[in-house]
């Protein structure tokens, strides 16, 4: 081997420099094992909400050395900061948080760039394209301009009642085209995109998460967050989601409303249908019968009224749970379920016809709730005809939690200059008035303090609303990143507790450790000294591979621990290559020194090509991918360069040197000495029972994909899933009929996952809405529906995923909103197909017949084929999870570049053979290639599958179904190189061959 000296600084070079990155993640893992400890000898297990207050702890201790200098290594002294942004990252599976998909509404765009216009080809337009959204694969821009050219008749996108508005005049006249006016709303809709991600970005920097993920996908107005890590989910779901729309409106006194109250409720009586015979009560009798005076009392009091068990006599007032105060701006209280139909009601024209000439525009809004109440105020806001607030948060120009004279968090807010002007006349005026000012956030009122001391000048306020600290510096933070431009919707979210990523953690490194000390074993023991070289390469392999993850700042996951330990036993595949030709070379008596020349050189060839192949297939999945499956893509890829750098470059400077001192290497032991020696199988003889073999097991699959078919996953149908653990076992058909009830889910699967006292709840239940509160409705559902079986777990523990000792409750729960579904399904299928097409044209220019690629592409349709099959045959009865999703999808195209590279691997040999051997017949060439190539196939594969047993058995419960596939796809794979794609190449050769003699 030439350059020796060059390839020993590189592979000193790069195991230093990873042993270099990895220091970081070991300190970083102790300075947080440090901070837990402290916490836990601070904080004791007896406290009220102890695990929230260490979560604190940990972080104040962390963010108090988070610029002091905790590391030195070399010449270089790092910050607990600076060395947490070197760490390894690890992924949501094992680390726990949340990865979610926000769909920024680019409906809310456009109608507010039409200045919320009530022209009714606009509107139609907008209806038709929402509906055609739910089956598109366009983006909701394109529907919209779609629908519009299909009913615009003579209307104009420029015209005054559409885009030719006062906020766009310089950019839009009406002189454009259409085509115009869509190239500027596309540039306005791509800047309100960017604008949200600025905007989420800021309030994600300011959670404090360590090594979070935001990026745009494409220009559909989505925006991929991820946040290993973080704990409270439904906080960084109101960071993501709130809209941050501050207002600040003149808030009128309660009582100016009660006599309006009691004439609504007697409009409302005719309006409103009865549904149901409901019970009545003593106090709905009362309510009955109750004048209008007796109501404005009763408004004025405590009403005690149950809104359930009263029948609709009397719409508000039945609704009614507490009064409002004597001059305070509170006008009713109500149920938080209820405030919806309250503001229906309010709204409805018949009622607002009631309200005097002064108060036609009242905008009615509820409150913030207090800290455990479920009722809520009523406030009436002085409105306007344009329905535009006296002052918009736009004018806070810094925000920052502070504490009230009671000691109470709340957030001091500064304005700029205009704003403070406006706000020192508008607190000028309530002062006069002795009225007050409602702070509107998203249309929820926080407060509505009065002025007590006269005009407030300088742009100083603040915002109360009986917070926790962590409220008021969430509402802090956003404030200070600003509003987004449009509402944005949770379409996908993958949400983890961190005690099932602690188990992920340690099923993921059991199956990596007992995998790789298969593999080293297997290997001594096959090849003696030379397989114990081959390991020493592994060795520095894996070593790479974490230091290269570790430097790019890739994120480790469970299925990327997978695509490791796969490597390790892909990687074996290039050393027994090496082998085998070395052993071969042997035979033909040739020297130590020379066979290991030439067994080198000769088996590069396959090694690249192999290699070559399966690289490409994970590349494509590394486009396509998201999330998890892109950390498999991403540790496939690195790991397939260094098994290439580790095999071919040090397993070679180790035989080199052994031999260069006198060493002799037999690369076998006194047992594997005469294996797959002199083996001559007519395989080309036995193809037409292959065909049949594979004709049964084809017709089988396709048989049952059309009568049984797949069992789906949310990824590809849309819907929510959770993953539920008992105290005890449980039986998933009974608490599928359970939840299916019409008072829980509707409709509900459950299977066992993993162990007999775990399931996956999967359910359709409101699959198009969206929303923190749908989300809530759905778990607290749930957790109806399962309250028998969870032996006095609360809601409020079933459903907290902040603790990382979880042994019962929710652990892991998924949503995917049908429109991204079906883009899954689309990018999955694309994915598929590219492999296939670029391994076609790999192969071709490769091997530049296309008999060849033709083989090869038939051998994986078959093995796709058979896999799809025997999950569509057995998914029913397996004890383990076999849905199709994303994950499923990974390993169909792991599938395809492993039965690539064991047929190419054959190819080659054919190819060589054939150059070497002239005289021979094409039958004698293709059989003595592929008995030739056996030893190293069956090794290979045998390594690999005891690998996948290894992860399949050991490696955790969401991935045993994607395991079972590449299981499968690898035992097919072998059959299918041997079987199918030679023969398949050899049968067109020759067909080809007897046209060309007639």
């Amino acid at each position: 081997m030439q350059n020796k000296g060059l390839v020993k600084l590189f592979a000193l070079l790069f195991g230093l420099v990873s042993i270099y990155q990895l220091s970081f993640t070991f300190k970083a893992s102790q300075i947080e094992s440090d901070a837990e400890a402290q916490a836990i000898e601070k904080i004791a297990d007896t406290e009220e909400d102890y695990r929230a207050k260490r979560s604190l702890e940990e972080a104040n201790y962390l963010e108090e050395i988070a610029t002091d200098t905790v590391f030195n290594i070399g010449v270089g002294k790092y910050t607990y900061n600076e060395v947490k942004s070197k760490a390894m990252n690890l992924g949501l599976d094992l680390k726990g948080g949340i990865n979610v998909i926000l769909q920024v509404s680019v409906k809310d765009i456009l109608k507010g760039l039409a200045n919320n216009t009530k022209d009714p080809v606009f509107n139609t337009a907008i209806d038709n394209a929402s509906e055609v959204q739910k089956n598109s694969q366009n983006t909701y821009l394109e529907d919209f301009f779609a629908e519009f050219d299909k009913i615009k008749g003579d209307t104009k996108l420029a015209s005054p009642d559409i885009f030719y508005t006062k906020d766009l005049d310089g950019e839009i006249d009406g002189s454009m085209s259409d085509d115009e006016v869509k190239t500027i709303i596309q540039r306005k809709i791509d800047e309100s995109v960017v604008s949200a991600f600025e905007v989420l970005r800021k309030r994600i920097d300011g959670l404090g998460v360590t090594s979070p993920n935001i990026q745009r996908l494409g220009n559909s107005g989505r925006i991929l967050i991820e946040l290993p890590g973080v704990k409270d989910i439904e906080r960084a779901e109101r960071n993501f989601t709130t809209m941050a729309q501050l207002q600040f409106w003149d808030a009128y006194k309660g009582e100016q409303f009660f006599n309006f109250l009691g004439q609504a409720n007697e409009v409302l009586k005719p309006l409103v249908e009865t549904s149901e015979e409901v019970a009545q009560t003593t106090e709905s009798a009362d309510a009955e019968d109750a004048t209008q005076e007796d109501a404005v009392d009763e408004l004025l009091g405590d009403a005690t009224t149950d809104s359930t068990q009263v029948a609709t006599v009397n719409p508000l007032f039945d609704l009614i749970k507490g009064g409002g105060s004597q001059g305070g701006p509170v006008i009713a209280q109500f149920d938080i379920k209820d405030k919806d139909l309250v503001l229906e009601y309010l709204n409805k024209k018949e009622v607002r016809a009631l309200l005097p000439a002064e108060l036609r525009y009242t905008k009615f809004a509820f409150g913030k709730p207090k800290k455990d109440s479920e009722v809520v105020g009523l406030y009436a806001l002085a409105g306007n005809r344009e329905n535009i607030p006296q002052l918009s948060g736009a004018v806070v120009t810094d925000a920052r939690t502070d504490f009230g004279l009671t000691g109470e968090p709340e957030v001091a807010m500064q304005m700029n200059a205009k704003g403070a002007k406006v706000w020192e006349k508008m607190t000028g005026e309530a002062y006069s008035n002795r009225s007050q000012i409602a702070i509107v956030l998203d249309d929820i009122v926080y407060s509505a303090p009065g002025v007590t001391s006269g005009p407030i000048a300088g742009g100083r306020s603040s915002i109360s609303g009986d917070f926790t600290v962590a409220e008021a510096n969430d509402l802090a933070n956003v404030l200070r990143a600003g509003k987004l431009p449009a509402s944005a919707d949770i379409i996908s979210s993958e949400v983890v507790g961190p005690s099932l990523g602690q188990e992920a953690i340690d099923s993921g490194t059991m199956s990596f450790v007992i995998a790789l000390i298969v593999v080293l074993l297997w290997m001594i023991f096959y090849y003696g000294k030379a397989g114990g070289m081959a390991d020493i390469a592994m060795a520095l392999n894996i070593l790479l591979i974490f230091g290269i993850l570790s430097g790019l700042g890739a994120v480790l996951t469970l299925p990327g621990i997978a695509g490791i330990v796969l490597t390790i036993g892909m990687s074996v595949d290039a050393n027994v290559l090496i082998f085998e030709r070395i052993r071969e070379e042997l035979a033909k008596g040739k020297g130590q020194k020379e066979a290991i020349k030439d067994g080198f050189g000769n088996a590069l060839s396959s090694i690249l090509d192999a290699n070559i192949t399966t690289g490409l297939t994970a590349l494509i999945l590394f486009v396509f991918g998201t999330g998890p499956i892109k950390g498999f893509a991403t540790t496939l890829l690195i790991g397939i360069g260094t098994s290439l750098f580790t095999a071919i470059f040090i397993t070679r400077l180790l035989i080199d040197w052994y031999v260069n001192k006198g060493g002799v290497l037999n690369f076998s032991t006194p047992i594997t000495k005469n294996l797959f020696r002199n083996i001559n199988i007519e395989f080309l003889k036995k193809r037409k029972v292959a065909f049949i073999i594979s004709g049964v097991f084809i017709a089988l699959s396709l048989g049952s994909l059309f009568t049984n078919g797949l069992d789906q996953g949310v990824d590809f149908v849309g819907g929510r899933t959770y993953q539920v653990r008992f105290a005890h076992d449980v039986n998933a058909s009974e608490i599928a009929n359970e939840l299916s009830k019409p008072e829980f889910l509707t409709s509900a699967e459950a299977k066992t996952f993993g162990t007999t006292n775990q399931l996956k709840i999967t359910t359709k239940y409101k699959v198009n809405e969206s929303g923190a509160e749908v989300d809530a409705d759905i778990k607290e559902r749930l957790y109806n529906g399962l309250q028998s079986y969870l032996e006095g777990v609360s809601i409020e523990q079933f459903l907290d995923l902040s603790d990382d000792t979880k042994q019962v409750g929710l652990l892991k729960s998924d949503k995917v909103s049908p429109t991204i579904a079906d883009d899954i399904k689309q990018a999955s299928v694309w994915a598929v197909l590219g492999s296939l097409i670029v391994v076609f044209l790999y192969i071709l220019i490769r091997f530049k017949r296309w008999q060849y690629s033709l083989g090869a592409v038939v051998a994986v349709f078959h093995d796709v084929l058979i896999v799809l099959g025997i999950f569509s045959l057995t998914y029913k009865f397996m004890p383990f999870n076999m849905e199709i999703n994303q994950a499923f999808i990974a390993a169909i195209l792991t599938v395809i570049g492993y039965s690539l590279n064991d047929t190419v691997v054959v190819f080659d040999r054919i190819r060589e053979f054939f150059n070497e051997h002239t005289s021979w017949k094409f039958d004698r060439v293709v059989n003595s290639s592929l008995s030739s190539t056996l030893s190293r196939t069956l090794n290979t594969s045998l390594t690999t599958l005891v690998v996948l047993l290894a992860i399949f058995i050991f490696g955790g419960d969401s991935i045993r179904g994607f395991m079972f596939a590449l299981i499968v796809g690898v035992i097919v794979g072998t059959y299918s190189s041997l079987f199918i794609a030679t023969p398949i190449m050899y049968d067109t050769v020759n067909k080809l061959d007897d046209n060309k003699k007639k």
